[in-house]
């Protein structure tokens, strides 16, 4: 009888520290629940058994089972009071009822009633506390070949059960609730950031795509990471170089701004590195450039996609290294300064084809901010065009003003040279109109007077030169790339007029201009050239 005895505590005390092991192996509640249930199975014989945890105030469900089908769990849910599992959450004390079959109160929902022949049924259930708190019910099923089992060492060994089930499900809720504490933070701190408004100097957005373009470059400004600005012709990328270095340290120091497309390669070399005396033709005296000018400040190359890939290669050194030479010199001079750099090239593809430098690439692409075409935000289009016409009035000293009519159709052109476009159209129609309002009719486009219809094709990769100038008595309209010869000089549109135009366009850069008319550079020169334009250094 003694051995007997210690046999059985040395069963119990071997379940609970199994069930202990399974409860702190896993997060997942349910699936752990479900393990200790299987545990007791293999280690007391039972089957079926259940776990009920408290669903609301009112009601209490099966949320682990082992020996039942889905569709019994499901059925497995009582009221507090209602049947024998709702009297123990009631009254927090277990119950053991000998065969199920005989009690009235039993509900049979999960099993249902007996099957004939199938023998006694036996229940026993004790109540999972946290506390004096009954948050659920620990109950399992004995059949008639298990009747020799004493039910007082049941209830024992599951109360035992419970108190660890008990803890583990305290255990449980407090990491949800602190879990969906912080989902909530994280979610109201998500919609203060959308509601936040960034601002900066000079810039005017308020539309989302330009609230994130302010969210990076404050994000960007405080390090020493070099930053690409990348987006089309007109968007502002200056503007916004020149904001990054007014919110960074170094914002007392020196901002220096060099357009790479606007000079021949030679020149270049001498801008960026400087030379030193005697170096060429010219150089009476030595001279720093932009790389020592801007040295601890912030240096920005506009349009680095347009440089040669010889120059490329000795622009990567620099970046690289953070040392130089100047040109006809030795000392190497080392430099503190951060890089900005822009184009409105596609610089993967310019990769791809070999016309850009990968490693160089990969150098500059650290920290990339994309600049939004103004098409893409045209809920700034009225406070920008309400600037610039703001401006104007104060310059001029005149009291213009612009109809909804008017604004609607600003709202609605395509503006291929984005924010420069929208700045030169608002000031065109100030200076020309002749009242005090700009009324629907005094829009450049509405008297056809607009190129902006005709850049459009430029979506579709086709060249500029075939854009439609504004159509005048007798005149042609539609005229021919540069590679299809042109008109002849002296008609109404000829090749001349149309190089001019693309010139004036382009600020007199070859490269832009080449880019504009879709041609090459080397092709452009020939036509300049041949018609005897004159290039100007603005």
């Amino acid at each position: 009888m003694k051995d007997r005895v210690t046999l059985s505590h040395y069963q119990e005390l071997t379940t609970i520290y199994e069930v202990s092991k399974v409860l702190s192996s896993s997060m997942d509640l349910e699936r752990t629940l479900s393990d200790v249930l299987k545990l007791l199975e293999s280690h007391i014989r039972i089957s079926p058994s259940m776990i009920l945890l408290r669903m609301d105030d009112q009601l209490v469900g099966v949320v682990a089972a082992a020996g039942m089908t889905a569709e019994e769990m499901d059925r497995g849910r009582y009221r507090l009071g209602e049947g024998i599992v709702g009297k123990i959450m009631r009254a927090g004390m277990p119950v053991v009822i000998p065969d199920i079959d005989q009690e009235p109160s039993f509900l049979h929902r999960i099993l249902g009633e007996k099957e004939e022949g199938s023998g006694v049924r036996a229940f026993v259930g004790v109540p999972i506390k946290v506390g004096y708190d009954c948050i659920g019910v620990l109950a399992i099923y004995r059949s008639e070949r298990h009747r020799g089992i004493s039910f007082r060492s049941d209830v024992r060994l599951l109360q035992m059960v419970a108190n660890l089930v008990g803890q583990t499900v305290k255990l449980h809720q407090g990491i949800t609730a602190e879990r969906n504490r912080l989902l909530a933070d994280k979610h109201q701190l998500q919609k203060e950031l959308h509601r936040q408004r960034y601002n900066i100097k000079n810039v005017i957005g308020n539309s989302r795509a330009m609230q994130a373009v302010f969210a990076d470059v404050h994000q960007v400004a405080p390090a020493k990471t070099t930053v690409l600005l990348r987006g089309e012709s007109g968007t502002g990328k200056e503007v916004i170089a020149r904001s990054i270095h007014a919110l960074s340290p170094r914002h007392d120091k020196p901002f220096v701004s060099l357009n790479c497309a606007a000079l021949p390669e030679s020149i270049l070399e001498s801008e960026l590195f400087g030379h030193e005396r005697g170096a060429f033709t010219g150089a009476t005296h030595e001279r720093k450039g932009r790389f020592e000018m801007a040295d601890g400040g912030t240096l920005f190359l506009d349009e680095i996609g347009d440089i040669s890939p010889a120059f490329q290669a000795k622009l990567l050194r620099v970046l690289q290294e953070r040392e130089f030479e100047r040109v006809g010199g030795s000392q190497t001079r080392r430099l503190n300064v951060r890089i900005v750099t822009a184009t409105n090239r596609n610089l993967e593809d310019a990769v791809n084809k070999g016309e850009f430098r990968a490693d160089l690439y990969f150098r500059i692409n650290v920290a990339t901010i994309f600049l939004p075409p103004l098409r893409d935000r045209r809920e700034d289009i009225p406070m920008l065009v309400e600037h610039f016409l703001h401006r104007y009035n104060e310059e001029n000293q005149r009291t213009l003003s612009i109809s909804q009519e008017a604004m609607q159709t600003l709202l609605a052109c395509f503006w291929p040279g984005n924010v420069r476009e929208l700045e030169n159209c608002v000031e065109r129609t100030a200076t020309m109109v002749r009242g005090e309002v700009i009324r629907n009719v005094d829009v450049p486009c509405q008297k056809n007077q607009c190129f902006s219809m005709a850049l459009r094709p430029l979506e579709s990769s086709h060249p500029i030169m075939t854009l439609h100038v504004p159509a005048v008595p007798g005149t042609a309209v539609g005229a021919p790339p540069l590679s299809q010869g042109g008109q002849e000089e002296g008609s109404p549109v000829s090749e001349r007029d149309r190089l001019v135009e693309a010139m004036e366009r382009c600020g007199w850069v070859q490269a832009k201009a080449a880019r504009l008319l879709g041609t090459t550079t080397r092709k452009l020169g020939y036509a300049l050239q041949k018609h005897g334009i004159a290039v100007k250094k603005l």
